[in-house]
């Protein structure tokens, strides 16, 4: 009996539980209709601003990665450049090598005109080289032999104690391109 109770007042409720429901939806409809247009617009705002912001920052890395490829690209050129050079130069560093023991050879001969002659070929040679970037590493008997300069090619017990460990003597000069080491020089290192 309560059950019934229950459904008869829950029937009685219900008309004006009904009418006042319909009174406050006709209001809160139009209320929220009117915030839905508002959240709307500003959705629609944000949205756009959003998506502009996406853009800029979309705009903004492929800028910042044509600017990395260009300067990889530079950079990768310019390397070609200096290797392609390397070749050559490296080739040419035994006809130098020849020069040097021509001029030698000459000195010891009396004939001072082939003498000059070959030197001046030589210097003209070693000019050209040198504007192209090549420099000559400086060896000398008694400097401190380095590993990652030198190239050593032998070990003879040293003449004198202050030379040991030392370079005694240089067989092959050693030249830079740049700030790359071409050829190590090779030396007689004293133990």
């Amino acid at each position: 009996m309560s059950r019934n109770n229950d459904i008869d007042n829950t029937e009685e409720m219900a008309p004006e539980a009904q009418a006042g429901q319909s009174g406050e939806s006709g209001q809160d409809n139009s209320g929220a209709s009117e915030e839905g247009n508002e959240t709307e617009s500003l959705s629609e705002t944000e949205q756009l601003e959003q998506a502009l912001a996406a853009e800029k920052d979309k705009f903004l890395r492929l800028f910042a990665e044509f600017e990395n490829y260009k300067k990889r690209t530079t950079r990768e050129r310019m390397e070609l450049f200096k290797t392609a050079g390397q070749e050559v130069i490296t080739a040419l560093l035994p006809v130098m090598d020849d020069f040097d023991r021509a001029l030698k050879e000459l000195k010891r001969s009396e004939d001072e005109e082939l003498f000059r002659g070959v030197g001046l070929i030589s210097n003209k040679f070693r000019e050209t080289l040198k504007s192209k970037g090549l420099e000559e590493i400086t060896v000398k008997e008694g400097d401190t032999f380095d590993a990652e300069l030198h190239e050593a090619v032998t070990q003879i017990p040293a003449p004198k104690k202050s030379l040991k460990g030392k370079v005694i003597d240089v067989i092959e000069k050693g030249f830079k391109l740049g700030d790359r080491i071409i050829r190590h020089p090779k030396v007689v290192v004293g133990n």
